[in-house]
């Protein structure tokens, strides 16, 4: 009878344990991305068909359970994102968050999902302190961040002889960490900043700030901002004439939407970094045209992260045999990162995705050979040369 009764309990344990493999029965991430404010192309409704892209083409269940995508509007709040989050953690079981552009508001939820032991699928925000000081064993930030959009652009643009440079740069965090990690490369390089000038997200006239940075006679005028904030910048800087003068412009964070709403004539000779571009082979193209077609818009380098995280952390659920937040992300670290836009990609400790970046250069009007046909990649950067070393990083997690 003992054996009879030892048989049985190891049957009821194994089958608990098998059945608890999904929690709750469902794998739901959360898209938090702005459908309403300033950052709504680059990301926004771009950000959710990602994700369902994602899924489709890892398959509709994970250890036969379904995969379901929910999505809501953050409007650029820190309040309202973190309300949201709270809800979904307490009501709407859901086990990971994704893209959240914003830092400020990226910043609060990764703390948050921390605290939960959940998982953050970082695409849209850009602050390097995210996995450096900040940094949490719960989170990925998988596209880009302030340390390498600076780091490429800046380096590229002093060797052509932008030694002189002045910044206009939105007043929160993402662009306050990008002015500042700019000027580090600008000053390492033997390059010097001449000055800077602050605005207001959602600022719709710039003729202030643009006369600034005509003013300062700076060989380079860089833009640290993002959204309708770049593309209003980069139009009136073509209204004053600042590229007619000799001035370099630089989107220190520009999309390929950004480019689009300005235009190839108002945009054209402007370097950018990107993680990501549309039409760099058969592949990407075909992707492309089908996000395209079901957002006619082709897709940014945050939209490309939404994609290539999910379906990453879905691989790692498959191959850790479970959703427990602490299994996945070891997975996720051991697991290369394959994906339409992302060869050989691993993800380090400090939760940065180690990727390829590359320098781009939009394209003068007579050259683009058909619609969305706006950069040039000027260089392909390797990820461990684009992002911070880790003997530069204040993560402990790097430290063990």
């Amino acid at each position: 009878m003992k054996r009879t009764f030892l048989a049985f309990a190891i049957l009821v344990v194994a089958a608990s344990t098998a059945s608890a493999q999904i929690s709750n029965d469902v794998v739901r991430i959360g898209v938090l991305t702005d459908l309403s404010s300033w950052g709504r192309d680059n990301s926004g409704p771009g950000s959710v068909e990602a994700a369902k892209m994602a899924v489709e083409e890892f398959g509709p269940t994970v250890l036969g359970k379904p995969i379901e995508i929910v999505s809501a509007d953050h409007q650029m709040k820190t309040d309202v994102g973190l309300q949201i989050v709270r809800d979904w953690f307490d009501n709407g079981k859901v086990d990971a968050v994704a893209d959240i552009p914003n830092s400020g508001i990226a910043i609060a939820v990764h703390n948050m999902v921390r605290e939960r032991n959940k998982i953050a699928l970082l695409s849209g925000p850009g602050a390097s302190s995210l996995t450096d000081e900040l940094c949490s064993p719960n989170t990925v930030h998988f596209s880009y961040d302030t340390y390498a959009l600076s780091k490429v652009t800046a380096s590229a643009v002093i060797k052509e002889g932008g030694k002189s440079w002045f910044f206009v740069t939105a007043d929160y965090a993402f662009g306050q960490q990008l002015e500042k990690d700019a000027t580090r490369f600008i000053k390492e390089l033997d390059g010097k900043v001449l000055g800077s000038v602050r605005h207001p997200t959602n600022t719709a006239d710039f003729s202030s700030f643009v006369l600034q940075a005509q003013n300062s006679k700076a060989d380079v005028v860089a833009f640290a901002n993002a959204g309708q904030d770049t593309d209003n910048a980069i139009k009136q800087s073509g209204e004053f004439g600042l590229v007619q003068a000799g001035q370099k412009l630089v989107g220190l964070l520009m999309f390929d939407t950004d480019v689009h709403a300005v235009g190839l004539q108002a945009a054209q000779g402007t370097y950018m970094t990107t993680a990501s571009y549309w039409n760099m082979d058969d592949k990407t193209r075909a992707w492309s045209k089908r996000f395209f077609a079901r957002t006619n818009i082709m897709p940014t380098m945050i939209h490309t992260g939404v994609y290539g995280s999910v379906l990453h952390y879905l691989q790692a659920i498959k191959a850790a045999g479970t959703d427990d937040p602490a299994a996945v992300m070891a997975k996720m670290r051991e697991l290369p990162i394959e994906d339409t836009f992302v060869h050989g990609g691993k993800l380090r400790k400090d939760g940065r995705v180690i990727r390829d970046m590359y320098l781009a250069r939009v394209k003068k009007p007579q050259d683009s050979k058909e619609p969305w046909d706006y950069l040039e990649i000027v260089k392909t950067i390797r990820g461990e040369d684009a992002y911070r070393p880790v003997n530069e990083s204040k993560c402990a997690l790097l430290k063990k």
